[in-house]
C-alpha cells in the first residue's frame, strides 16, 4: 500500500474512534448497580458521582447495613458500587443505595459460589421451631433443623431450644442448598459444609499419609469388628485382631471412645480412600519376649488349633503356637494326629525348643506325660507300719 492510501485510511479510523466516544451515554435506569466515586460524605449521606455526568446520594436509610468501621473506611475519592433507586432528574439528584447494592452483589457472589460447590460463611442471627435464621453477604438465609451440625438429641423440645439459642451469634461454615433471587429465597446446610471440609481434610490427609508412619489420633467410634480412630481430618479402622497380640472378644476390652492415642498407618488405600490401622504393632510381639516367660523343658498349658498329616499345631499364649510333631504325640504308631487330640483340646505339653527370630516353638506330648510320670514316680508313697511294730510301739 502507498504511503497516500495510508494517509487516508488514517483520517477514517480517527474518525469512528471520535464517533464512539461521542456516542449519546445510555441513562440511568431504576436497577442498575454502577460503579460510582465518593465526592463527599455528611449528615446527609453519601455524594456519589457515577458519571454520565450525573450525581447521586445515598441517604442515611440506604446505608443501614454499613457497620461503624464499614463506614469509616469510605473516604472522598474511594470507589463504591451502589444501586440505583430513583434516577436523577432536572429537577433532583439521583438516590443511591448501598444496602440494595451489597444485596444485589451478594445474590451474585452466592450464585458463584453455588456454581463452584464452593462454601460460604454466614452469622447466625436467630432461632425458631425449623431451623435458624443466618446472614450471609448482606442476605438473610435459613437453616433448617435438620442441616445443623453439632445439634444433639436432647430429652426434650426445651432442651434441644436451649442448644438452638445458644448458637445465635455464632459464625458458620455453610453451603447453598437452594438460591431464588425472584423469590428473594436462600436455603443453606452446615452440615454439608462440614462433610465437605471433612472430604477436603482427607484428601489433604491422604497425601501425607505414608504407611509405617506412627500417629496421633483419637477414638471416634467403635463397632464389632474394630474402632475408628479421627486422625484429624479422616477417619482410619484397627481391625479387631491389630489391636492386641491377645485374642480380642471386644473392641471396648482394649479402647475407648474419645480416647487419645498412638496409632501405626498399616495401609493407606487411596483409591478406596481407606486407611488401616494397627494398635498391636507399636508393642512388642510375644515372640520378642518369649524367652523371658518360658525355657526349654518347662511344662505349659496349649490349645490345640489345626491338625496336619505330620503333627499339630498348639497356642500356648496370643499369636504364639508351637508344633507338636506326630511322634511327639504317643509312644504308639499312628496314622493321623486325630488318633490321639482334636482341634479345641487343652493339653499339657513340655517345651523342646525355642526359635524367636524364626517364631518357631517345638512342643511334646508325650514327653510332658511322661514328666508328670517320673515327678509321681519320686513322691514318697505312704506305707502302712508292720504289725510287729505296732506291737513293740503299744508296749512301750
Amino acid at each position: 500500500m502507498s504511503s497516500s492510501e495510508d494517509e487516508a485510511a488514517s483520517p477514517v479510523l480517527g474518525m469512528a474512534e471520535l464517533l464512539q466516544d461521542f456516542e449519546p451515554l445510555k441513562p440511568l435506569q431504576r436497577g442498575d448497580i454502577v460503579d460510582g466515586e465518593v465526592m463527599a460524605i455528611d449528615q446527609e449521606g453519601i455524594l456519589v458521582n457515577v458519571g454520565h455526568k450525573y450525581e447521586g446520594v445515598v441517604p442515611p436509610r440506604e446505608m443501614r447495613s454499613l457497620t461503624p468501621e464499614k463506614l469509616q473506611e469510605i473516604k472522598s475519592g474511594s470507589d463504591i458500587y451502589v444501586y440505583v433507586v430513583r434516577p436523577a432528574t432536572d429537577e433532583d439528584q439521583a438516590i443511591l443505595s448501598l444496602d440494595r447494592a451489597q444485596k444485589e452483589e451478594g445474590w451474585f457472589d452466592l450464585q458463584k459460589r453455588l456454581d463452584e460447590n464452593e462454601a460460604v460463611e454466614g452469622k447466625i442471627q436467630g432461632m425458631n421451631r425449623g431451623g435458624a435464621v443466618v446472614e450471609v453477604k448482606g442476605l438473610q438465609g435459613f437453616i433448617p433443623l435438620s442441616q445443623l451440625a453439632s445439634l444433639g438429641r436432647g430429652p426434650s423440645d426445651r432442651n434441644q431450644e436451649d442448644q438452638l439459642a445458644g448458637r445465635i451469634g455464632e459464625t458458620v461454615q455453610l453451603k447453598i442448598l437452594e438460591l431464588n433471587r425472584q423469590r428473594n429465597r436462600l436455603i443453606l446446610s452446615e452440615r454439608l459444609a462440614q462433610q465437605q471440609q471433612r472430604e477436603e481434610q482427607k484428601d489433604k490427609l491422604l497425601e501425607e499419609l505414608e504407611e509405617g508412619q506412627v500417629r496421633k489420633g483419637r477414638v471416634s467410634g467403635i463397632a464389632s469388628f474394630g474402632a475408628f480412630i479421627d486422625l484429624g481430618g479422616a477417619d482410619g479402622l484397627i481391625h479387631i485382631s491389630e489391636l492386641s497380640w491377645d485374642p480380642v472378644q471386644s473392641p471396648e476390652e482394649v479402647v475407648h471412645v474419645g480416647e487419645d492415642l498412638d496409632v501405626f498407618v498399616l495401609k493407606v488405600d487411596r483409591d478406596t480412600r481407606r486407611i488401616a490401622l494397627s494398635l498391636r504393632r507399636l508393642q512388642p510381639t510375644p515372640w520378642d519376649t518369649i524367652a523371658d516367660r518360658y525355657e526349654v523343658g518347662q511344662l505349659v498349658e496349649g490349645t490345640v488349633t489345626r491338625l496336619t498329616g505330620f503333627g499339630a499345631f498348639a497356642r500356648i499364649e496370643g499369636p504364639v503356637e508351637g508344633l507338636i510333631h506326630i511322634s511327639e504325640l504317643t509312644d504308639k504308631m499312628i496314622e493321623h494326629p486325630k488318633e490321639v487330640v482334636r482341634e479345641g483340646d487343652t493339653v499339657t505339653l513340655k517345651i523342646l525348643k525355642i526359635e524367636p527370630d524364626r517364631h518357631r516353638l517345638g512342643l511334646s506330648l508325650k514327653q510332658a506325660d511322661e514328666t508328670w510320670e517320673d515327678q509321681e514316680t519320686l513322691e514318697p508313697e505312704e506305707t502302712e507300719p508292720e504289725p510287729l511294730l505296732l506291737e513293740q510301739q503299744n508296749v512301750e
